[in-house]
């Protein structure tokens, strides 16, 4: 690893936590250059819903490429733009009664949400937009100004402006959170917004994830997002929900709102949508938003990426069945009754999730990274996240095998009881 840590930049994160060279990778599997495998829990922050190498994909894509398909087409008109949104429309939106514009964007969600806020400020002419507490939005200048964490802030090396952030509804609140939730975070916003002598303007838009995955998969309730919702048009705000890693089928449905009768103005897009890991965002605009903009005036060269076109399109394929959507509802609750077992053990730790996005909080962020290095250690792949670190994320491939889904779990359990029987003493250390 020498060449890495001699000429990489200091802002490489994950492989710090990750301290070995990968080679191949299959499914929910990787090897590095050792031959030692690796149960990825992580599936590249949930890019890759469908397993490393997906068959399926990697065979359209090599007939693809040898047919000297187009790979990079800016937003020109190519045959496989076209059968990505056919498909997109008639397996997504159609079911579900949708009327969007697509809006293909960068390659990343960064750039989705970024298009989103400026097409929030040109349809209403106004300049603040809502966001929440623990929320992540993006890196780039717009987007973190959304996202809370002051880790993440702390580097942008001007003033983050032009967003409120206001507390998030919960459905149950998170083990040391301080800054408010539930209903009354909503009738906080009411009043604000509603009162003429608040002196606070009416905002732009609203900008909410269903659940915040990097905030800690704290999960807004359905009632909290409904008064979001009714709030925003009231007060002639857009309403959009991010849904880049809870959506594309993580949390079971599609989309994660599908159950709460949302009808965000936009919704952003993008990690698993791509498919195969190759980078692809897309922004969903109601048609009398979209129309706002005019030709060119928001681009990005790499928003035509044929390639994820292809990959993602076989993607979409693996909603045709509904059992698809059932079987990642169940392995979702094989992951939770895991956790759960855990908790029962440890009455310290928290569970939360959704879907094949599921959660434990533990009492601090050292003992959650100690955890999650013990996991690397024993060949299994899981990342941290929270304000403090103090969450572990599994959200291992949507394709992942019962073998491998349980010899992940039962990886996890010994790696929290290593760490969880030195506890007592690191804390009479600090005592002392």
């Amino acid at each position: 690893m020498q060449i890495f840590e001699e000429w990489e930049s200091e802002i490489r994160a994950y492989c710090r936590a990750t301290p070995t060279v990968f080679k191949t990778a299959s499914n929910a599997r990787q090897t590095d250059e050792s031959g030692k495998t690796y149960l990825d829990f992580f599936a590249g922050a949930g890019v890759l819903n469908f397993g490393h190498n997906n068959p399926k994909m990697k065979e359209a894509l090599i007939e693809y490429i040898q047919n000297d398909g187009v790979a990079h087409s800016l937003d020109m008109y190519t045959t496989a733009k076209r059968a990505f949104i056919k498909k997109f429309v008639d397996t997504i939106l159609k079911p579900r009664q949708m009327d969007y514009r697509l809006q293909f964007v960068g390659p990343t969600g960064t750039n989705a949400v970024e298009a989103a806020l400026k097409l929030a400020r040109r349809v209403t002419g106004r300049e603040n937009v809502v966001a929440f507490h623990h929320a992540f939005h993006g890196m780039t200048l717009g987007s973190l100004a959304a996202t809370s964490n002051a880790h993440f802030r702390n580097a942008a090396g001007v003033p983050l402006n032009n967003i409120t952030h206001m507390a998030f509804g919960c459905e149950t609140l998170c083990p040391g959170c301080k800054l408010g939730c539930g209903m009354s975070s909503l009738e906080r916003m009411r009043d604000i917004y509603t009162d003429p002598a608040s002196g606070v303007a009416k905002p732009a838009a609203f900008l909410v994830e269903t659940i915040q995955a990097e905030g800690g998969v704290r999960i807004a309730s359905q009632e909290w997002l409904l008064g979001v919702q009714q709030l925003a048009r009231e007060l002639g705000a857009l309403f959009i929900v991010d849904d880049i890693q809870v959506g594309c089928g993580r949390t079971g449905p599609y989309f994660s709102f599908e159950s709460f009768g949302l009808d965000p103005d936009i919704i952003t897009l993008a990690k698993g949508i791509g498919g195969f890991g190759t980078p692809m965002a897309m922004n969903l605009n109601k048609p009398e938003h979209d129309k706002h903009w005019a030709p060119g005036e928001h681009t990005g060269t790499f928003r035509g990426q044929d390639l994820s076109f292809i990959a993602g399109t076989v993607a979409l394929g693996y909603f045709d069945d509904p059992a698809f959507m059932a079987d990642t509802e169940r392995k979702g609750n094989i992951i939770a009754e895991a956790l759960m077992a855990i908790a029962k053990k440890y009455p310290v730790c928290a569970v939360r999730g959704r879907g094949m996005m599921q959660a434990i909080e533990f009492p601090s962020g050292e003992l959650s990274k100690a955890i999650a290095s013990a996991c690397f250690e024993r060949g299994l792949l899981a990342a941290v996240c929270g304000s403090r670190g103090q969450v572990i994320k599994l959200i291992p491939p949507l394709t992942i095998p019962d073998d491998d889904l349980h010899e992940g779990l039962a990886l996890f359990a010994q790696a929290v009881d290593s760490q969880m029987a030195e506890e007592p003493a690191k804390q009479e250390e600090l005592a002392s």
